[in-house]
């Protein structure tokens, strides 16, 4: 027999109620939160990413929700990405203050709030258009969790980490300097980048089986692929462009 909503209320609403307080909580405990498999995650998303997909589900069976109740992923993606910076800012910095203001203004930029404006985006989407129309209304209505929306954006934000923080950190010299293959590969880097992180995006809401047209989340990888030669063929340098913007005087 199938499970019925009990009238005037929804069992996502109340399953979900304490979820996000007990988050916040665990951030600062570092005992309870499961670093080795983090790593693993981390480590997985950028070889085989339809593994770590397969574990939600198991995540889904055991804890009846989509969503990490771990915050150890962000703290760990967080500390790698103000370490990056860090790089960047004895590279080229020109002061231990303009380092706080850029190691700041990427954290937030790049990640809190790009990561909070894009798991609303994605949040509001797929509740809105992409969830399966229910077969009779004694089926209990399934929702895609705000912070399982953010947990998509962070395992694929990961990997265009490791492309375009860690590995542009070494080939910056050669990505800076004038010329078109300077151009082509910097434009390359974010192609591949910005690729991969989309199909993650769309891993991520695939798994879900109450969702249907999932490819939409495919389809800004077209875009990439339409402007990338575009750009190449303009002159334009993306890696230039943004460290220009945090490291005006040193390029």
């Amino acid at each position: 027999m199938l499970p019925t909503v009990s009238r005037g209320r929804s069992p996502s609403t109340v399953r979900s109620q304490p979820v996000f307080p007990q988050y916040l909580r665990r951030i600062v405990k570092w005992q309870q939160m499961d670093i080795e498999y983090t790593f693993w995650q981390m480590l997985h998303l950028c070889t085989s990413p339809k593994v770590v997909y397969q574990h939600t589900k198991y995540h889904k069976q055991t804890k009846n929700q989509w969503a990490r109740d771990d915050p150890a992923f962000v703290v760990i993606c967080s500390l790698l990405l103000l370490v990056a910076t860090s790089a960047y800012c004895a590279a080229y910095g020109h002061s231990a203050g303009h380092a706080v203001f850029v190691i700041i203004a990427v954290y937030l930029s790049h990640f809190l709030i790009t990561g909070i404006v894009v798991a609303t985006c994605c949040w509001f989407l797929t509740n809105a258009y992409l969830r399966e129309e229910a077969p009779n209304s004694h089926v209990v209505e399934q929702r895609v969790e705000w912070l399982y929306a953010f947990d998509v954006h962070c395992n694929s934000f990961f990997p265009m980490f490791v492309v375009l923080y860690v590995i542009h950190y070494f080939l910056s010299p050669i990505l800076v300097a004038h010329g078109f293959f300077s151009v082509l590969l910097s434009n390359l880097l974010v192609l591949v980048a910005a690729s991969y992180y989309h199909y993650l995006n769309f891993l991520g809401y695939d798994v879900l089986p109450f969702l249907e047209r999932t490819t939409f989340f495919l389809y800004p990888i077209g875009f990439f692929m339409i402007l990338t030669p575009i750009l190449i063929l303009s002159g334009f340098n993306p890696s230039r462009y943004i460290l220009n913007i945090y490291f005006s005087k040193r390029l």
